[in-house]
């Protein structure tokens, strides 16, 4: 079926052949429509079995958790009133609001909780979000408006969890009616309803007349569009195409700012950024490698180059704004210390690696040119080569046996959508998190990093919890199985006659209260 509309041919004249690469289709404005430019398809509107940020942002659009993050990444209710936890850290009691509706008419209220996440804790379900709520061992329906969560284990993070975009609550009508076929058919109590997904083209959602916010949404409707080149998003936002995109090139970050129809945005982030070393392999198995190689790279000029100054040097494992994240200090730069430690690791003359990039976008490859050229300066040759999605999950995440692993440096990034360090270290660092588990690239086992961030999760001690995590963040920066890098800028445009929409620090966004003049 083709699509209701196109984008002027004037204006695909201006953004040249890039244009080809990707489809701009439109409908035809709405009195209050909102055209979003966004950076890739959406993979599902289940949020349960997504694992892109981009999918689970998209999908605020018609569903709702219980809990949430405002823009700062501070916790908020949502759908819940309160919560309690039990004594022993086991029970989480909540209550929840009361006079919302589903899209479908039908009530929310306890059971629709119990349904949804009995639902993604069923291993037969083969959910991608099992593994972030599979510490549930029994939901509890106390009365209409009041849960009851027993955990297998004390685990205190868990009220973050249920705010990560994922833990949305689906109308029970509708999973009963739709079955898998949710994930193209979504009903749930958000600010919009879905109306149609043309998924190379565009998804777009209209007002939810019966929103439980007074007041919201105020706009009629909402236009999602993939545009994969970071070119062509920036030209739409250009000629008023669309008024709203991200991610944007930084390099085009300045003449945008000309545009006098155009706000570009740089906010926080906990989006960081690093380089993995397979600690299990030589010459990384080596603690002395693994600091020469931090001291051989110049983190500001990969922030200046790479990013053209929309980032921040890393100073520790976990990025500030994540709930107990630690400050080392920039690792420097010393290209003398770099080889002072080569040479006592038994590399005088350097050796030869390969360095793989998770992404294939043109800041990813400026990153490993960069670091390519600054291991060369230390008598480090390193190979470069960024990946595609399917090289990726065959050569790192999917890779069954660690002895034979094939990846040796590795840049990647991570944020952590529970705001909590847990997040930020458990997927990434803990020995259980080898692949193909999870993105434990660097192979990185440290018996006192597991054992603190086991304890963690086993206190609701705040500072408890603090003492814990900084000891094990001080562990691995001292270890340095990653090459710490930058913390990157949210860069993204809107036009200056929208409000109400911006890129939360995970990259996920919040628009509920988006609107145009």
């Amino acid at each position: 079926m083709k699509s209701a509309f196109r984008w002027p041919i004037r204006r695909l004249l201006i953004a040249g052949s890039l244009a080809a690469a990707t489809s701009l289709a439109t409908p035809a404005l709405a009195a209050k429509d909102v055209v979003l430019a966004v950076a890739s398809t959406f993979t599902t509107l289940d949020p349960y079995d997504a694992n892109d940020t981009l999918s689970m942002a998209v999908a605020k659009s018609f569903y709702q958790g219980l809990f949430g993050f405002d823009k700062d990444m501070n916790l908020v209710n949502v759908l819940a009133e309160s919560h309690e936890p039990s004594a022993d850290g086991l029970s989480y009691t909540i209550r929840l609001k009361s006079g919302i509706k589903f899209h479908d008419g039908t009530d929310f209220d306890a059971n629709a909780v119990k349904i949804n996440f009995d639902r993604v804790i069923d291993p037969d379900n083969k959910l991608k979000r099992y593994a972030l709520f599979n510490r549930i061992a029994r939901i509890e329906v106390i009365d209409p408006r009041t849960v009851k969560f027993t955990l297998r284990e004390p685990f205190s993070p868990f009220i973050n969890v249920l705010a990560h975009p994922s833990g949305v609550i689906i109308s029970p009508a509708a999973l009963r009616k739709y079955g898998k076929d949710i994930a193209f058919n979504p009903v749930g109590t958000g600010p919009f309803v879905f109306q149609e997904w043309k998924q190379t083209d565009y998804l777009k959602v209209k007002k939810f007349d019966g929103y439980w916010k007074p007041g919201l949404p105020k706009v009629d409707t909402l236009t999602w569009k993939p545009v994969s080149d970071n070119n062509t998003r920036a030209t739409v936002m250009q000629t008023g195409e669309a008024q709203f995109a991200y991610p944007l090139p930084f390099e085009q970050a300045e003449q945008l700012k000309r545009n006098d129809k155009v706000e570009v945005i740089a906010g926080s982030s906990i989006v960081q950024r690093w380089l993995s070393m397979n600690t299990q392999q030589k010459p990384f198995n080596d603690v002395k490698v693994r600091q020469a190689v931090n001291y051989a790279i110049n983190k500001e000029a990969v922030a200046k180059v790479a990013f053209a100054g929309y980032a921040v040097p890393a100073e520790g494992p976990v990025p500030p704004g994540v709930e107990f994240a630690q400050s080392f200090g920039v690792w420097p730069y010393d290209p003398a210390k770099a080889r002072q430690l080569l040479a006592e690791a038994g590399y005088p003359n350097g050796f030869e690696t390969t360095l793989w990039s998770a992404y294939n976008h043109s800041t990813a490859q400026k990153v490993i040119e960069v670091a390519q050229q600054q291991l060369a300066q230390v008598g480090i040759k390193a190979q470069i080569q960024a990946l595609e999605a399917g090289q990726r999950v065959e050569r790192v995440e999917s890779w069954q046996d660690p002895k034979t692993a094939p990846v040796r440096m590795y840049y990647i990034g991570w944020s952590s959508s529970t705001g909590e360090s847990d997040w930020a270290l458990r997927p990434l660092l803990a020995s259980e998190a080898w692949p193909p588990g999870l993105l434990n690239t660097a192979y990185y086992k440290n018996a006192l990093v597991d054992d603190n961030i086991a304890k963690a999760l086993n206190t609701t001690d705040k500072v408890e919890k603090e003492k814990l995590y900084k000891a094990a963040q001080q562990q691995i920066w001292d270890d340095a199985p990653w090459v710490f890098l930058v913390t990157e800028k949210m860069l993204y445009a809107r036009a200056r006659n929208v409000s109400g929409i911006y890129v939360m620090p995970d990259a996920s966004y919040e628009y509920s209260e988006i609107d145009i003049k």
